[in-house]
């Protein structure tokens, strides 16, 4: 008699750190007919994640999944299956606004049950204005505020006063191979992050690498000059979570 017990592990990169997050199922039993080994090739594991990408407009992005036991793979965006991509890497040329959000795969194999890995999320930044203002198509500065949109994801939940109550966030961030966050212009007085969906119930939250964070409505400013060399936002929403991708504006920020 051989039984089958499932064994997943996945790896996790949350805000830059790898973290190893093992799902076991054991069976505590005596009896020696299940003491034999188990068929670990029965079940995927994934051994490498997805992992968080902040894009200009016009770049590609490059999403992929390492997997053993695995024969099948199924992306998805925002948790809806993208048609014909089942290769164990997705490529997403000329990102535009439209291309921010979540994405993940589910790994299989033929006949057995998904395993999703995490949800990578994908935010793309473009110049704030057609005369040149912020980030350039190549990606060099224009001196103006650069627009961040991101995917946003429903989540009730409260934090002090201020965000206080939401039902739903969006969070602009970088990796740690991309610098963190936002690094703020040198020389620049003026940094603020502000909302550009044009709500004014809307929270904004920043966090510095070194620890140092901030609230306000609609708009937050970072002190001058800035505690920190790179910077995270998000945007909470107290109601009506947004079904599609959500600006945020930042001022006096490098892309």
């Amino acid at each position: 008699m051989n039984r089958r017990i499932p064994y997943i592990v996945s790896l996790a990169t949350i805000t830059g750190l790898l973290a190893m997050a093992p799902n076991i199922t054991h069976a505590q039993t005596t009896d020696p007919l299940l003491t034999d080994a188990v068929d670990q090739s029965a079940f995927p594991i994934i051994a490498a994640q997805p992992v968080d990408q902040a894009v200009i407009a016009g770049s590609n992005v490059v999403l992929s999944v390492q997997a053993v036991y695995a024969d099948n793979y199924q992306w998805q965006s925002n948790g809806v299956d993208i048609a014909g991509q089942t290769n164990s890497t997705l490529i997403l040329q000329n990102v535009g606004v439209n291309n921010a959000g979540s994405y993940s795969c589910n790994v299989s194999q033929t006949g057995g049950d998904p395993v999703p890995t995490r949800a990578a999320s994908v935010v793309v930044e473009t110049a704030a204005s057609a005369t040149g203002a912020g980030v350039m198509a190549n990606g060099v500065l224009g001196g103006g505020p650069i627009v961040v949109s991101g995917g946003p994801k429903a989540s009730n939940g409260t934090q002090g006063t201020c965000p206080g109550s939401f039902v739903g966030y969006v969070i602009y961030s970088k990796t740690i191979s991309q610098g963190w966050g936002w690094t703020p212009i040198s020389g620049a007085t003026t940094l603020t992050a502000s909302d550009g969906g044009g709500r004014t119930d809307t929270f904004i939250t920043y966090m510095g690498k070194y620890g140092d964070t901030g609230c306000g409505q609609t708009t937050v400013t970072i002190p001058y000059p800035p505690p920190s060399p790179a910077y995270r936002f998000t945007v909470f929403f107290p109601s009506s979570v947004p079904t599609t991708n959500y600006p945020i504006i930042l001022t006096g920020f490098n892309p």
